[in-house]
């Protein structure tokens, strides 16, 4: 077979390799973005950790020595301050020591993730979804952008922390009747922290909306008939993704901070049952004694939210076509 020759200069032309597809490229910028590399790995390896730890690692989170074991198991520290202080009261059996009821330190750790980061998702989802369904139609419809964008402004201005605490002293307790004392917090803080964040992705979905309103293919699809129902779902949804996704990645980070702060200041959940921001909550009284209490779960909180900002700023880089082509 001859090779193909270019109708001009009847030179042999070289066959081009394949174009590559929009995800791939999408793909080749964010591995690019060290950045968003490393907090893609960091925040899977915290994600894998609080899931799979818990089955692997041999001692109970919530189990109370009683008799000589309390003696011997409360306040212990952690092995390494043995390569410093030969005094230390340390157990090899527990690698980041005991609290003042005996309880494993590493173990909370790891359940305590768990429930923060499901938080963080849940909240994200709850929150991503008003979002995007507020600016959709804030933007699409012209006779809804005045109320609904003044509905988002006064989101924005009220005081949100007052507001939640408010708000958790008077719910907590009809849904913990309902739900039980863990599954009504849960669904108490998911709602709470979703009904407060969702404006900044109103916001960004209502101006991709109000560009692509004058784009020519919607007035191709609004010229052939097309319903408002499918002009959303077919033409307008999917060209706002990347604004969404963005979002919701950064989502996860305020929905893991506020729980954290909720928790720290005593109107999480309940005591018995760990987040990271209840540890730090525990761990503030006897600080000074032991700052490793301290140090473990807010290391926790700042990885998983460096590491999920840092993916954001990756994801907003790839799927933004003017960066993306350089």
């Amino acid at each position: 077979m001859t090779e193909p020759l270019d109708p001009i200069t009847m030179d042999t032309v070289e066959p081009t390799a394949p174009a590559r597809s929009q995800w791939a490229d999408i793909w080749h910028q964010f591995r690019s973005h060290r950045g968003a590399m490393w907090g893609a790995a960091i925040f899977l390896f915290i994600v894998l950790l609080v899931l799979f730890g818990p089955y692997v690692y041999w001692n109970d989170p919530q189990n109370v020595p009683t008799g000589r074991d309390f003696l011997n198991l409360r306040d212990t520290r952690p092995i390494y301050v043995a390569l410093w202080d030969a005094d230390a009261k340390v157990n090899w059996l527990h690698p980041l020591g005991t609290d003042n009821l005996g309880r494993d330190t590493l173990g909370r750790l790891l359940t305590g993730g768990r429930i923060s980061l499901a938080v963080g998702m849940a909240a994200m989802i709850l929150s991503v979804v008003l979002g995007t369904l507020v600016g959709v139609l804030a933007g699409y419809f012209r006779l809804l952008d005045g109320p609904l964008m003044r509905l988002t402004d006064l989101f924005l201005a009220l005081p949100l922390l007052p507001l939640l605490l408010v708000a958790v002293l008077l719910f907590r307790e009809r849904l913990s009747g309902a739900f039980g004392p863990e599954g009504g917090t849960f669904i108490l803080i998911v709602t709470l922290v979703g009904l407060t964040s969702w404006m900044q992705t109103a916001r960004i979905v209502r101006g991709d909306v109000l560009a692509l309103k004058e784009r020519e293919f919607i007035f191709a699809a609004r010229s052939i008939g097309t319903s408002p129902t499918k002009m959303i779902t077919r033409h307008l949804l999917p060209n706002v993704m990347s604004p969404i996704m963005v979002s919701a990645t950064l989502g996860i980070a305020t929905a893991i901070i506020t729980e954290s702060a909720l928790s720290f200041l005593g109107f999480g959940f309940p005591p018995d049952f760990p987040t990271w921001g209840k540890l730090l909550f525990d761990a503030v009284d006897r600080m000074e004694l032991y700052p490793e209490r301290v140090v473990w779960p807010g290391l926790m909180i700042s990885l998983a939210v460096l590491s999920v900002n840092y993916v954001g700023d990756g994801l907003r880089d790839a799927l933004d076509p003017r960066i993306r082509g350089r």
